[in-house]
């Protein structure tokens, strides 16, 4: 998922594997006092400032309930392969954190979530204190598979300079898009950068979300695969437009599409709000590059236009994209003290588990039931970036920051309400939508032929996966 990373470390899989074997969780039961037990969490926050405040937070929930917690960083692109081995192994870890829809379903799937437990956590905490689109995409069927934690939304981003400059309206429309693109490409000025590497989750990603803004569905309601549909076909003709014709030479994954944009070289890209911070020249290592911000670290941020919600001609209405990041108990746990510590970070301990990455961590639990608001109140006075911080109030506006508050309430994604979840987490093992959207990219297909490509993979996936 495109969710901003640092530097890992070489790590050999197999010694991995067997280092996080050790590390496993408790029998599914619990045994004795509070203060005898002992949980194995996992975290997909596995970069180490974050790991280090993820730490100080359960050290205070060690404090009040005398519960000792291991707290472990895993890499989201391992984590299936770790997760498996541990299952095999019966070492699954209590809890997991910061897990993306994705990984959800490659639990769920799998059974290996405790699915009471979770519902029971969601019942304790108030399910009217969640934004309801979040609990809908953590269920499957009538079962919550997790506890939804937070989330990003994804946005349109573009040079409010230069559109204005050009008379051009926000791009909201599929037409809105192209025309600013075909209008601002030029020689030293990409129209539009977003992913079209065949290789990582990011295109499929940012296609999905243009996807489903054109009606373009993974599947039906029967389940049926639907990707070679005529609302799918105009999907991949149009993004084959704008990655072709008025993009810049290469693959683009989340790295290179957003230093371009950064460098003050593309008009538009896509991007999850985890960039909010670097375009502020916040982060050190990835500061904006372009010709102004020598002298303005915020220029890019201060020119730059969001928009969390577009739409296609085929679509009926504006749709919001993005990804949901959940807490799952596993089917191995020890009960009470997992439901325990979900619920603590859920509560008392919410705000500094958002305050890890604040930019990409938009709450998806607003308040409780005494003061609604308390999360999304709270989260606006946490502050951002690695090298210099900021409130993100401080950068952007009100109205730009309620916009991506809205769209987290508000995600739709692929499969999800046709009960097809799971096909979702298949899917992005194999990348075939990617492999299908890179074939657009270099010119050598058109929508149909690329359509009834992905179409054809997919069904493979999903024949081979029931």
């Amino acid at each position: 998922m495109m969710r901003r990373r640092g530097p890992l470390a070489v790590l050999a899989a197999l010694g991995l594997t067997a280092a996080l074997a050790g590390c496993g969780g408790g029998s599914g039961t619990d045994d004795g006092a509070s203060s005898d037990k002992s949980l194995t969490v996992w975290t997909l926050e596995e970069q180490p400032d974050r790991l280090a405040k993820a730490k100080a937070d359960a050290a205070n929930f060690t404090k009040k309930t005398g519960v000792k917690v291991k707290l472990v960083g895993v890499n989201e692109d391992q984590f299936p392969q770790l997760i498996t081995a541990a299952s095999a192994a019966g070492t699954l870890p209590d809890v997991v954190g910061a897990l993306p829809l994705a990984a959800v379903r490659t639990m769920s799937g799998n059974d290996l979530v405790d699915t009471d437990a979770t519902a029971e956590v969601v019942e304790d905490l108030g399910p009217d204190t969640f934004s309801k689109s979040a609990l809908a995409l953590t269920k499957d069927g009538d079962e919550q598979v997790a506890v939804p934690s937070d989330g990003f939304p994804l946005s349109v981003i573009y040079r409010k300079d230069l559109f204005e400059k050009a008379g051009l309206p926000e791009p909201k429309t599929y037409a809105d898009i192209l025309n600013a693109a075909k209008k601002l490409n030029g020689p030293n000025m990409a129209g539009f950068v977003a992913g079209d590497s065949p290789s990582t989750s990011y295109t499929q990603q940012i296609f999905e979300f243009m996807a489903l803004a054109n009606g373009c569905e993974l599947v039906d309601k029967s389940g049926k695969v639907t990707l070679d549909s005529k609302a799918c076909v105009d999907a991949f003709d149009f993004y084959g437009d704008l990655t072709h014709n008025y993009s810049v030479p290469g693959a683009m994954d989340s790295t290179s599409t957003k230093t371009t944009y950064m460098a003050g070289k593309a008009a538009i890209t896509v991007w999850a709000s985890f960039v909010l911070d670097e375009m502020a020249g916040l982060v050190d290592d990835a500061k904006p590059t372009c010709p102004e911000c020598g002298a303005d670290p915020r220029f890019i941020a201060k020119n730059s236009g969001f928009v969390t919600s577009i739409q296609g001609p085929d679509g009926k209405a504006p749709i919001a994209g993005g990804d949901v990041t959940s807490w799952v108990i596993s089917a191995d746990a020890s009960t009470d003290a997992a439901k325990q510590f979900v619920e603590y970070f859920m509560d008392e301990g919410y705000l500094p588990w958002l305050d890890q990455a604040p930019e990409g961590k938009f709450p998806t639990r607003a308040g409780t039931a005494d003061d609604p608001q308390k999360f999304v109140d709270g989260w606006k006075n946490l502050q951002v970036g690695v090298d210099t911080k900021a409130k993100l109030t401080d950068i952007y506006s009100p109205e730009v920051l309620a916009d991506m508050q809205h769209s987290v309430d508000n995600f739709s994604r692929w499969g999800f309400t046709q009960g097809q979840g799971n096909l979702l987490g298949a899917i992005l093992t194999e990348l075939p939508v990617p492999k299908a959207v890179a074939s657009l990219a270099t010119g050598k297909a058109d929508g149909k032929s690329t359509a009834t490509q992905a179409q054809k993979a997919v069904e493979s996936i999903q024949e081979s996966s029931q």
